[in-house]
């Protein structure tokens, strides 16, 4: 199952994207969620459909984590592959409760929503990383795997963990 492995005091990954996908993106995605799973990382995202489902979807087929902060007020909204759907109804604004939630965000895709989980978790100190992005963000270190995404944020992790003032609203890639 994999669970065994998720811990107290686990990195918790925001995966942030998109809530439709084309195949390519969903490839990305779910390598993403696999590879979280693999590092023994919790995964958060909206817990909708697109990248969020992808990620998720590739964190449980390797039995990882997931949570899902949904927008409306009603769990059974949540994708198949989210284990903690959490209820809201603040539609948009639960994007601060998932970016507040995780250690740092990955960035697959997306478009304004996307934009506001960056700048939101940029500005509260949290480390961002986009995977083959379309746009260019200050502060944001950009990838080009999902690998490569997994390794950025979790050494973003135990740099923030070590020195909270590390990340302090400026991340130091590029």
């Amino acid at each position: 199952m994999g669970m065994e492995r998720i811990e107290i005091g686990s990195p918790i990954i925001a995966v942030v994207g998109t809530g439709t996908s084309d195949p390519a993106l969903a490839k990305l995605a779910e390598d993403v969620g696999r590879e979280l799973a693999r590092k023994g990382a919790v995964l958060v995202c909206g817990g909708l459909g697109g990248v969020m489902a992808d990620a998720a979807r590739g964190a449980k087929e390797i039995g990882g984590m997931t949570i899902g902060i949904l927008p409306g007020p009603k769990t059974a909204d949540a994708n198949d592959f989210i284990d903690f759907p959490i209820a809201t109804n603040m539609g948009q604004a639960r994007n601060s409760i998932i970016v507040h939630t995780a250690d740092a965000v990955i960035a697959v895709g997306g478009g304004y929503g996307t934009l506001s989980e960056i700048a939101l978790a940029l500005k509260i100190g949290k480390g961002v990383v986009a995977l083959q992005p379309q746009y260019r963000v200050p502060g944001v270190i950009c990838v080009q795997s999902a690998v490569a995404a997994v390794d950025e944020a979790l050494t973003l992790v135990e740099l923030g963990r070590r020195s909270p003032k590390v990340l302090n609203g400026s991340s130091t890639g590029a």
